[in-house]
């Protein structure tokens, strides 16, 4: 399939050509949904953590005595109904991560790239490059190309300039290649991608 390639000034720079097997794919939600809850599960740290009652430094010795107070048998100051006790069912450290076949981690990726060309979300132009570090020059050209929810995506290496010019804007997310996934793609309203990152996607997946 064939992709109209335009400059960062919005002027047309011919065609490229495209696997269908990559952008050409009938997107399926239930790979995407599974692709984003691997994403955001691995991202959680799992360091929130409590006090249980074995953790608890107070003394072990009884309360009170057991029988004639006309009160409760307790034995230990430590059970979680008492102030300063431990805490029953509390979090504890662990690893959120879930697991995820490396071939359905690839077929997300696909098919989220297929579901941006699907819906007319995807924007190729032939380079991310900008000749100074000027945010409000950037904003000008983005304007015209209709971009202000989106994600760019560049070769294996960024422009320097393009990347400071880039980061103060809002909404707006640089990444190169090698660091493109399904989260951050499906979270913006545009995708844009330079012609080495496609070259780079085609190389990849062959």
């Amino acid at each position: 399939m064939d992709l109209k390639v335009t400059t960062l000034d919005g002027k047309a720079s011919g065609k490229v050509t495209v696997s269908e097997a990559i952008f050409g794919l009938e997107p399926r939600e239930d790979i995407l949904a599974r692709m984003v809850r691997y994403q955001l599960a691995s991202r959680r740290q799992g360091t929130h953590e409590v006090q249980n009652r074995a953790d608890v430094s107070r003394t072990g010795a009884k309360m009170y005595k057991q029988k004639g107070t006309g009160r409760a048998r307790h034995s230990s100051a430590r059970a979680p109904q008492f102030r300063g006790g431990g805490r029953s069912f509390g979090p504890t450290t662990r690893d959120h991560s879930i697991g995820m076949p490396k071939k359905v981690r690839a077929l997300a990726l696909k098919h989220a790239l297929s579901a941006k060309a699907a819906s007319d979300a995807l924007i190729v132009v032939d380079d991310l490059v900008a000749k100074e570090p000027k945010t409000a020059k950037l904003r000008a050209q983005l304007a015209k190309l209709g971009l202000g929810d989106a994600l760019l995506i560049g070769g294996a290496e960024l422009d320097g300039n393009f990347r400071l010019a880039a980061r103060n804007i809002p909404a707006l997310d640089v990444l190169p290649v090698q660091g493109i996934n399904v989260y951050d793609i499906m979270r913006r309203d545009k995708l844009v991608l330079s012609k080495a990152a496609i070259e780079a996607l085609e190389e990849r997946f062959k």
